[in-house]
């Protein structure tokens, strides 16, 4: 915030300018038929699986942020005190040592599939230029002959991960970092950075702006023509971006004045569908034409939003592996699932794979949890819409394109299933059949001065449910969607 109003005083800006930033540009719908199907495809998925990998991952340390000179509380070195210069070198270095001798893709896609997520981001490239996969552009790549890896069969890391989980019939979408703090047309190693941004005057030094522009095409190309079907391009590093489309938070970001930091979406996005048809394009934050569906980040909307949105958050409490990382618990991640797909969103949860290509055993134990209320539950999650009044107290509301509804009960930790289940909002129709998914008996209930009262019968309420149940009405007497 401070830097938003000290750019002010110094004039950088227009008023007119300055006033466009403070509120939020309407969300662009697209007009491609094939990416309105694939985004109507993606709004039934529901639950998709992140994972954020690299070199770094060694050291146990958050993903490229700690090269980033903008915020020394947010971007601490280890050790503490050592010289910029020298740690940057030192991280660079990770690359040469990277090693994941266990990487077994296939063990993460089954564990994904199991825990019954339909799609996949995997981390190409994050901000600190490292490649995942076997781009032709640069040599800071995982397959690079001096790579401790790259002499293994399935070096080309993100390709494998991608092979993997298409087998199990998850769909595959790239993550790539726009900025790329390692290649000298975006870092020119003649200035220092000085914060997460391109650190030379774009102006002044077009013909080096256009060989990061032309970089980063020819890396997305590679991506989209040798790695097989892609469901989705995600962009992360929302701070590039064209000047008319700064924002006030994008602004906040930077310690100097803003720059025209446009890589033109519109001659990557048109490529890219021309190996992809069909893609779904997110240029996370850059609200506009290629942003297909927003993503709120470790957060989740206090109401539906009427825009397609993912919520995009962690399984334990880092984006990037720590050896200590603490996971959330089955039925807080169930609750999340549960409020997001209520209010018409989608769940994007991320974990970080450790320096030897293995997960946490906690994200296996985690993920089998997962999977095992979705087997009973998923109809009442996937192929489904927001409806109001979507949630009344701890019941959370979902809806069939068929008409039907299911009204799903929170249970907190250890609780058994309520005799009674009591909401207000929706009223099952006349002859509506209710049944708890898990159970084939026919529910009965009523109406009160309450609401809407389901009558659990003992037998149902020893079961053992955990963390929620699902209740199927055939049909209600009138929907608000």
């Amino acid at each position: 915030m401070k830097k938003f109003w000290m750019l002010l005083g110094c004039g950088l800006m227009g008023i007119g300018f300055a006033n466009a930033q403070n509120e939020e540009p309407p969300y662009v719908p697209e007009t491609d038929k094939a990416v309105i199907q694939k985004l109507d495809e993606w709004q039934d998925w529901k639950f998709g699986l992140i994972m954020h990998w690299g070199p770094y991952a060694q050291w146990g340390v958050v993903e490229s942020w700690s090269i980033c000179p903008e915020d020394e509380g947010w971007t601490q070195r280890k050790p503490a005190g050592i010289p910029y210069y020298d740690y940057l070198k030192k991280y660079e270095a990770l690359g040469k040592s990277f090693n994941p001798v266990h990487f077994n893709p296939e063990k993460w896609a089954k564990a994904a599939k199991d825990a019954g997520m339909k799609y996949l981001v995997f981390t190409t490239k994050h901000h600190d230029g490292f490649c995942m996969f076997d781009t032709k552009q640069t040599d800071y790549k995982v397959t690079a002959p001096d790579g401790a890896f790259s002499k293994n069969p399935r070096a080309n890391i993100a390709k494998e991960v991608f092979e993997a989980f298409r087998q199990e019939g998850i769909h595959a979408g790239a993550y790539f970092s726009k900025p790329d703090w390692h290649t000298d047309s975006y870092w020119w190693n003649y200035f220092p950075p000085r914060d997460r941004n391109v650190n030379y005057d774009v102006k002044k030094y077009p013909e080096r702006w256009n060989q990061f522009k032309q970089y980063t095409y020819n890396q997305i190309e590679e991506l989209m023509t040798g790695y097989g079907k892609l469901d989705i391009l995600w962009l992360d590093g929302g701070w590039v971006r064209p000047l008319k489309q700064q924002s006030k938070e994008s602004l906040s970001w930077s310690q100097t004045a803003p720059q025209d930091q446009d890589i033109d979406m519109g001659k990557i996005t048109a490529m890219a569908r021309s190996h992809q048809p069909g893609l779904i394009v997110v240029d996370r934050s850059v609200h506009g034409p290629y942003e297909n569906y927003r993503t709120p980040e470790q957060q989740i909307p206090e109401k539906p939003l009427s825009y397609p949105w993912e919520t995009c958050m962690t399984m334990g409490n880092s984006w990037s592996y720590v050896p200590d990382d603490k996971y959330k618990s089955v039925t807080t991640i169930i609750h999340n699932l549960v409020d997001i797909v209520a209010k018409g969103g989608n769940y994007l949860l991320n974990v970080g794979p450790g320096p030897d290509g293995e997960l946490h055993e906690a994200a296996y134990t985690t993920m089998k949890g997962i999977g095992e209320w979705m087997h009973i539950n998923g109809e009442a999650i996937y192929g489904t819409r927001a409806v109001a009044p979507y949630k009344d107290g701890k019941v959370c509301f979902t809806r069939k394109k068929d008409g039907s509804v299911y009204a799903i009960y929170l249970l907190d930790q250890n609780e058994k299933v309520p005799a009674v289940i009591t909401f207000k909002g929706l009223t099952p129709a006349k002859g509506a059949r209710l049944q708890l998914l898990g159970t084939t008996v026919k529910l009965m209930w009523k109406t009160t001065a309450a609401g809407v009262e389901i009558k659990i019968p003992e037998t149902i309420q020893q079961k053992g449910f955990q963390h929620a149940v699902a209740i199927r009405i055939s049909s209600v007497e009138k929907m608000l969607i």
